[in-house]
C-alpha cells in the first residue's frame, strides 16, 4: 500500500466546491473546517458534547456549523444533501445501528449524491497502540460489511482506495486526549493502563519532527446514491 494522508485521498476523490456536506462524527471540527476551505457548506454531526465544544471554540473558516446528533437520525430533509462523509467514524456507530446509519445517509443524499467513508483497518502500529484500550477488530469488520452491502440502500460503489496513513501525535498526552475525546467511557481504562500505554507509545512510534508517528492502514470508499 502507498503511504497517503487521509485528507489527501479525500480531496483527490471529492470536489467540495459549493456542495452541501454533512460530516457525521465531526469531532473537533478539523475536517469540517478543511472542507469549508474547499468551498463546501458543512454541518458537523457529533454525539460528544466535549467534541462540539472544542469545534465551536475554534475560529470558523466560513459558514460551517455543528449539531449534537447521531448517524442514525440525521436532522435533514430527504434528498437535501450533496455529500455525506464518515471520516473514521462509521465503526463508532453501534453495530446494531450501522444499517440504519447507512439508510439515513442514503435518505438525505440527493440523487447522484456521494457518500464518502474512510475507515482504519484493524492492523498497523496505531491499531496496536489503541488495542489495549479498545479492540475494534469486530466493529471495523462490521463497518466494512455494511459498506459492501450498501446497494441495499440504493448506494453504488464507485471507488475504493487502500493506503497507509501516518498518525502523528505530538506527545503521549495528545494521544490520550485523542483516544478519550470521542468516548469518555475510555478514560478510566486509559488511567488504569497509563504505564503500559506510555511504554507502548514509545516502543511502537517512530520519532518525527512533529512528534511520534504511527502507521494506520486505511480504506476509503466512495459511493453514489443511484436509487
Amino acid at each position: 500500500m502507498m503511504r497517503r494522508r487521509n485528507t489527501d485521498v479525500l480531496l483527490e476523490l471529492v470536489d467540495f466546491q459549493d456542495r452541501i456536506v454533512v460530516d457525521v462524527g465531526s469531532g473537533d471540527g478539523g475536517l469540517a473546517r478543511l472542507m469549508t476551505r474547499q468551498g463546501a457548506h458543512v454541518t458537523g454531526i457529533e454525539i460528544s458534547e466535549r467534541q462540539i465544544e472544542a469545534a465551536f471554540a475554534t475560529p470558523r473558516q466560513g459558514d460551517e456549523t455543528y449539531i449534537e446528533g447521531s448517524a442514525e437520525s440525521l436532522p435533514f430533509a430527504d434528498s437535501s444533501v450533496d455529500i455525506v462523509v464518515f471520516f473514521n467514524s462509521l465503526h463508532h456507530v453501534a453495530v446494531e445501528r450501522m444499517d440504519t446509519a447507512m439508510a439515513e445517509s442514503a435518505r438525505v443524499l440527493k440523487p447522484g449524491g456521494l457518500l464518502y467513508v474512510t475507515e482504519p483497518l484493524a492492523e498497523g502500529s496505531f491499531f496496536d497502540l489503541c488495542c489495549a484500550v479498545d479492540d475494534e477488530t469486530a466493529v471495523r469488520a462490521r463497518a466494512l460489511a455494511c459498506i459492501r452491502s450498501a446497494a441495499r440502500f440504493g448506494l453504488t460503489a464507485e471507488k475504493e482506495v487502500l493506503y497507509i496513513h501516518t498518525v502523528v501525535m505530538r506527545d503521549y498526552d495528545s494521544f490520550r486526549e485523542r483516544i478519550i475525546a470521542p468516548n469518555v467511557e475510555r478514560e478510566p481504562i486509559v488511567e488504569r493502563l497509563d504505564a503500559s500505554l506510555r511504554a507502548a507509545f514509545q516502543r511502537l512510534g517512530t520519532p518525527t519532527s512533529q512528534g511520534m508517528g504511527f502507521d494506520q492502514p486505511s480504506r476509503a470508499n466512495l459511493l453514489r446514491r443511484t436509487a
